[in-house]
């Protein structure tokens, strides 16, 4: 897909070359060459600005969501261990649903967020963790310590599965996409409007300038979307935790 988007703006390009030195000989654009020149200079400056700016801050968002993951997934580990300390049944419970949890996160929810939705099985493992923890009675001061770890890192866990529910959700608006497409646009019209006379010469740089724009704007769009497409935040943390509750005696 993304390969033939490449080619699809490609082939755009040259074919808008081909048509514009039929239409205008590149003797006669050749004249205002003096011209031309300082204003692609200003526009591909401002371009270049724009969307260094925009891969800079999508890539800013991916690497926060998959900080978002492994931050839930460690405080789902913690919990993990801190119900050691609590009674042995509710220990036992909180441990197998800690588990469960992770399974959901790997199997199901990650998929459901693909389509900008979320699981009910990972919403319900939650709420069954804060009523358990709510209805633990600890004997000693020991488990009273436990108790309010757990309460607390199960805290942060759930602010931090709302924040990748968030995320999922989260893309560019329109108005930037079209800012971007826009100015692509403009600038690939720009070069072709310098007046050469071998075909062969602009049109290597015109394949050269749209290939670099296309592929930009690829990574972008790739990006964009931190828990969808073919580049996304992958549950490598909750992965690790499964890892982590295996070797845990």
């Amino acid at each position: 897909m993304r390969i033939l988007e490449i080619s699809g703006s490609i082939a755009a390009a040259i074919t808008f070359l081909f048509i514009l030195r039929r239409i205008w000989q590149p003797a006669k654009r050749a004249a205002h060459n003096d011209v031309v020149g300082p204003s692609v200079g200003v526009i591909g400056t401002t371009y270049a600005v724009l969307l260094a700016f925009m891969l800079s801050g999508v890539w800013n968002s991916f690497r926060s969501a998959q900080e978002t993951e492994e931050e839930e997934a460690n405080c789902l580990v913690t919990v993990f261990r801190l119900a050691q300390g609590l009674p042995r049944d509710a220990g036992d419970r909180i441990r197998r649903m800690a588990r469960d949890y992770a399974e959901v996160m790997i199997n199901i929810e990650w998929r459901e967020m693909e389509h900008e939705s979320t699981s009910d099985e990972g919403r319900k493992i939650v709420d069954d963790l804060w009523k358990l923890l709510g209805s633990v009675q600890p004997q000693n001061a020991s488990e009273q310590i436990a108790l309010d770890h757990a309460l607390f890192e199960l805290g942060n866990m759930s602010e931090h599965r709302r924040i990748r529910l968030l995320q999922s959700r989260s893309k560019l608006p329109p108005i930037l996409w079209a800012v971007l497409l826009a100015g692509a646009i403009v600038s690939v019209m720009s070069i072709c409007l310098f007046g050469l006379e071998d075909f062969l010469l602009h049109a290597v740089q015109v394949f050269a300038i749209t290939f670099l724009l296309a592929l930009v704007l690829v990574a972008i769009e790739d990006i964009d979307r931190p828990y969808q497409g073919s580049i996304h935040v992958e549950p490598t943390g909750f992965r690790f935790a499964l890892e982590t509750f295996d070797r845990t005696p």
